[in-house]
């Protein structure tokens, strides 16, 4: 199939500002350089690199950013709302921003969470809170399942957590593939206008308004990384099967889970994700935002901020 070089050019801006979307030759192993600089420290787990940052003092939460997304999403506002009494650290996913990748094919929510773990085990972190936006929820909830010793609360902020009817769409399947990725990719990502960007960035907080500086803080060129789309379309073309698997196991984790989804979202909408995941769990406590899309980190950052403290208190850890 042949699309045309609007309708995947109109892909790639999706897979970029969704963050619900989008990683030849001997190409595939170059490293894009970026301009936008790492903000924090850097760990080695099993000879893979992993970036994150670390603030504040208290128990421990845990932020993971959406796809396509890096961690400057989660420190552009968020971070500092929770760092006078948490300790927070917003992790780079595997195979985005500054984060080496774990599998060729895609990581899995499963893969990633283990492999992020294990920093918190390096930092002698116990029990956290796990707050994951968007594909970072599946992550957050693969945590839940993965390692329940090391988890304290959850926090599915609009999650992408359930399997959903219907397929991806070609974006996905042309990004990830190894002609596609090392063709497709670098074309379209050298025709990009990043003069666009802020208007394309609009169209992701609707119908919330987009942060001012938001689109500079985090970084168009850490988000153009062709590395990093071929990556992020690997994960997204494995992401169903894991949550069809994940989701069977969901009536297993106890700890407290706060589910907070816009109702205005329309890029993974609550009635897919929010609703059916809430049910299964059997200590989660859903919440319904009105009006807000897919960012309420940033456009309901209060009632972010009070999920947390909810599940803090239900876990006693405050």
């Amino acid at each position: 199939m042949i699309l045309s070089r609007s309708a995947l050019k109109a892909g790639l801006f999706a897979a970029f500002l969704t963050l619900i979307g989008c990683g030849g030759s001997g190409s595939e192993d170059t490293v894009t350089r970026v301009a936008t600089p790492p903000l924090g420290s850097f760990a080695q787990i099993d000879g893979k690199q992993v970036h994150y940052t670390d603030t504040g003092r208290g128990p421990a939460v845990v932020l993971l950013h959406g796809a396509s997304g890096n961690l400057r999403d989660m420190t552009f506002e968020l971070a500092d709302r929770l760092d006078d009494r948490y300790r927070v650290l917003a992790f780079d996913r595997p195979g985005l921003g500054f984060s080496d990748a774990l599998n060729p094919r895609g990581e899995s929510p499963q893969e990633q969470a283990r492999h992020m773990a294990k920093v918190l085990d390096s930092l002698n972190i116990r029990r956290a809170i796990i707050l994951g936006h968007s594909y970072g929820g599946s992550v957050a909830m693969a945590w839940a399942l993965e390692r329940p010793d090391q988890v304290a609360g959850v926090v599915s902020l609009a999650g992408a957590t359930m399997p959903w009817p219907g397929g991806l769409g070609p974006w996905y399947s042309i990004a990830g593939s190894r002609i596609g990725g090392a063709t497709v990719v670098p074309l379209l990502v050298n025709s990009v206008d990043v003069s666009d960007a802020d208007s394309i960035g609009a169209r992701l907080f609707r119908p919330n308004a987009l942060p001012s500086g938001y689109i500079d803080y985090v970084g168009v060129d850490l988000a153009l990384n062709t590395d990093s789309i071929r990556q992020n379309a690997r994960q997204i073309n494995r992401l169903k099967r894991n949550l069809e698997v994940m989701s069977e196991a969901y009536p297993t984790v106890t700890v407290p889970v706060e589910v907070l989804h816009g109702s205005a979202d329309g890029t993974v909408p609550a009635a897919v994700h929010a609703q059916p995941m809430a049910q299964l769990l059997p200590n989660a406590e859903l919440t319904l935002l009105p009006g807000i899309g897919h960012m309420p980190h940033h456009a309901a950052t209060d009632d972010v901020v009070r999920a947390v403290d909810r599940v803090a208190r239900r876990a006693g850890l405050r």
